[in-house]
């Protein structure tokens, strides 16, 4: 199980990206949001489309998740 997070910020794209916890690409702690504990990035995105528009997984943490 690994802890994930959204970055709140969008992207250049308009995207929300999910990171796992302790990516390289991991934002600042306040441009990021807490959406919980996982057995799969899947989930995570998943959950995190229930809160913000246009999620995609972080393309080194999380990319087989988009």
């Amino acid at each position: 199980m690994k802890l994930y997070y959204i970055d709140t910020e969008k992207t250049l794209f308009g995207e929300n990206e999910v990171h796992e916890e302790g990516c390289h690409r991991l934002p600042k702690k306040e441009k990021l949001e807490y959406l919980g504990t996982f057995a799969s990035c899947h989930t995570a995105v998943k959950m995190a489309r229930g809160q913000f528009e246009d999620v995609t997984g972080c393309y080194l943490c999380s990319c087989h998740c988009s």
